[in-house]
């Protein structure tokens, strides 16, 4: 009999001490939904036809949604999370078909609820070049994204990456 086969866990970013400590300067984890927010995922679900989309925050051992469509719980473990991959990329991820990728394809959130077979998530970046979570999309049903949609879910995730940081400092 085959070995069967288990989810891959993402490796910790370099500097992730710091990562984390600058995420929980913004004293926004477990902070209730915020309409700003709220509004970004609903475009996102919309523009793009997905039925999921979430701003996520990579924490110690948990991703929590800061704002979540098509999604009722509002936090998942660190350890099958895709965002957590994602935040270790400099470009979005994007996962076609995530029953396809090895590090998926034994992942309990594409076997089981919600059944993620597409993934693309584009991660939020302080000034420092701390990630420290995602904007993401999630379809039920495999698919691509083309240049253009990658140029979209960038431009939410700065929408969603200025919320989240607020307004840059000004120039002395």
């Amino acid at each position: 009999m085959p070995p069967v086969p288990t989810p891959v866990a993402a490796a910790l970013p370099a500097r992730e001490d710091d990562r984390l400590r600058a995420l929980h300067a913004l004293l926004i984890l477990d902070t209730p939904p915020e309409a700003r927010f709220d509004r970004i995922v609903a475009f996102a679900a919309q523009e793009f036809d997905v039925p999921i989309a979430l701003i996520s925050l990579i924490d110690h051992d948990r991703q929590w949604f800061k704002a979540r469509l098509g999604l009722d719980v509002c936090e998942t473990g660190r350890d099958v999370s895709f965002c957590a991959h994602a935040i270790l990329q400099d470009a979005p991820m994007v996962i076609d078909d995530a029953l396809a990728d090895p590090r998926f394809a034994a992942n309990p959130l594409v076997l089981g609820e919600p059944r993620i077979r597409f993934y693309a998530g584009a991660a939020l970046e302080t000034p420092q070049g701390h990630r420290l979570g995602t904007l993401c999309l999630i379809d039920h049903q495999p698919r691509q994204l083309d240049a253009t949609g990658l140029a979209i879910l960038r431009a939410l995730r700065d929408l969603a990456q200025a919320e989240l940081l607020g307004p840059p400092a000004e120039a002395a």
